[in-house]
C-alpha cells in the first residue's frame, strides 16, 4: 500500500468515524476533515466526480458548523422554560437520560433534591422543540445550590446552561446573590461562564438587579 492509498483510507475512516459521533459539532467537524482529505486524494487520482461530491459535502458541513457556532450563545436559539419540580415531562426526561446523568453527575439523587422543602427550581433548556439541558437547584438563603446541571449528549460541545446562569434574570429577580455548582460533577464547564473555583465546586456571584 503506497502513501496515496493511505491518505484515501484515512479520509474514508474519518468519514465513518464521524458518523459514529453522538455530538453534532464533533460529527460535522470530523466529517469536514474527512471531506478535505478525500478531495486531495481524489484530485491526485483525477477522479473528478468524487472530488465534486466531497466539495459539496464540505460546503454543507461548513454551513452547518457556521450556523451552530454562530448561534451557540444566541438567546433567540435557546430558550429556558421553568417547570414545576413535579412536572411529568421533567420526570420523563430524567428517566430517559438517567444513565447518562449518573455518568456525569454521580452525586445526584432526585429523591434528595425532592426532600428540600423550599426554594426548589427546575429549568428545561430548549433548542427550538428539543430539550438540550436540565438544571435543578434549591435555595439556601440567598445562595442557589445547583443539584443537577445536565446537557444532552448531542449538545455537550455547547454550554446551554449559560442561559440559566448568565443570560437571564431567573435568579437575580428572586434576590439570590450566588450560584454554586454541583460538587463532584464530571467535566464541568463553569470556568467558561465566569464561575470561579471554590472548594470542590464553582461559584458565580450574581449582579444585583437594577431597579427602575
Amino acid at each position: 500500500m503506497n502513501w496515496l492509498d493511505m491518505i484515501g483510507w484515512t479520509g474514508s475512516a474519518l468519514l465513518v468515524w464521524s458518523l459514529l459521533q453522538a455530538r453534532i459539532l464533533r460529527l460535522r467537524a470530523l466529517n469536514l476533515v474527512g471531506c478535505f482529505v478525500l478531495i486531495g486524494y481524489n484530485a491526485a487520482l483525477e477522479v473528478w466526480p468524487m472530488v465534486g461530491l466531497n466539495v459539496v459535502l464540505a460546503v454543507i458541513n461548513l454551513s452547518y458548523l457556521r450556523g451552530m457556532l454562530a448561534t451557540r450563545h444566541d438567546a433567540r436559539t435557546y430558550q429556558v422554560v421553568e417547570v414545576g419540580v413535579d412536572d411529568q415531562f421533567l420526570a420523563h426526561t430524567l428517566r430517559v437520560h438517567a444513565a447518562d446523568i449518573a455518568r456525569f453527575n454521580p452525586g445526584f439523587r432526585f429523591d434528595e433534591f425532592d426532600a428540600h422543602t423550599g426554594g426548589r427550581s427546575a429549568f428545561l433548556v430548549l433548542r427550538t422543540d428539543e430539550v438540550v439541558g436540565v438544571v435543578l437547584a434549591h435555595a439556601e438563603g440567598d445562595v442557589v445550590q445547583v443539584d443537577l446541571d445536565y446537557v444532552t449528549q448531542r449538545f455537550r460541545d455547547f454550554t446551554p446552561g449559560e442561559f440559566v446562569y448568565r443570560r437571564s434574570s431567573l435568579f437575580t429577580e428572586r434576590g439570590y446573590r450566588r450560584v454554586v455548582s454541583p460538587p463532584g460533577m464530571i467535566a464541568p464547564y463553569y470556568h467558561r461562564l465566569g464561575f470561579r473555583p471554590e472548594g470542590g465546586s464553582y461559584v458565580l456571584d450574581l449582579p444585583r438587579p437594577t431597579r427602575a
